[in-house]
């Protein structure tokens, strides 16, 4: 009985990044793992902000953390230092939507779900309110206990602002390290908010 042949089936394997679409480039390499880890990183940091001073000073004191009762009590805001805290809250909202919303840009962008473009317009946003924001903070009058602490402040729009530009640059070239150079001017910027919260609006309650 004759047997007819049939070929074995081939298995041919597939040429190196087929099917892989830009996102999976966009991840690819030791220098990109490092770089995903520092904005991971740096989005730790900017919502630790964001949460350490997500309360009005005062405003849930039953929920605030139990004060060291080995510590020395902090001394009361004096009448100019409480009208200068107060001010400077309704600046610093718009601060840290802006610092999140810049860091956000920057992971979506390595994730692929934005492009070039549109992480450039993202990042000239936060760049204006950053603007913005400096324009108000220069125009308060802080008292002399707490002119570090305003200097401080500026200093932080500063680093977000510079931050900003060289995330931006990314549009021009397409070159990661802007983004890993932008990510110690953030961080920097991100513990100087929380430096100024400890010493404004200490006590807010931080959920576990």
């Amino acid at each position: 009985m004759a047997h007819s042949d049939v070929a074995n089936p081939r298995i041919v394997d597939a040429p190196e990044g087929a099917g892989e679409g830009p996102a999976s480039h966009r991840w690819r390499g030791p220098r990109v793992i490092a770089l995903g880890a520092v904005l991971l990183g740096l989005v730790a940091v900017t919502l630790a902000a964001v949460v350490r001073e997500a309360w009005l000073p005062g405003r849930a004191t039953s929920l605030a953390v139990p004060p060291n009762p080995f510590a020395p009590p902090r001394p009361a805001l004096t009448p100019a230092e409480e009208a200068y805290s107060q001010a400077l809250w309704k600046i610093h909202g718009d601060v840290k939507l802006s610092a999140v919303q810049m860091t956000f840009a920057g992971l979506a962008y390595k994730t692929g779900d934005i492009d070039r473009a549109t992480l450039k317009a993202r990042v000239d946003a936060s760049r204006d309110a950053y603007a913005r924001a400096e324009t108000r903070v220069r125009g308060l009058r802080p008292p002399a206990s707490l002119r570090s602490v305003h200097a401080d402040y500026l200093d932080a729009i500063r680093l977000y602002r510079q931050s900003a530009a060289e995330m931006a640059r990314v549009y021009d070239d397409g070159r990661d390290q802007h983004l890993l150079a932008a990510f110690p001017l953030s961080e920097t910027a991100s513990r100087k908010l929380l430096e100024v919260g400890d010493t404004l609006w200490p006590g807010e309650y931080v959920p576990n």
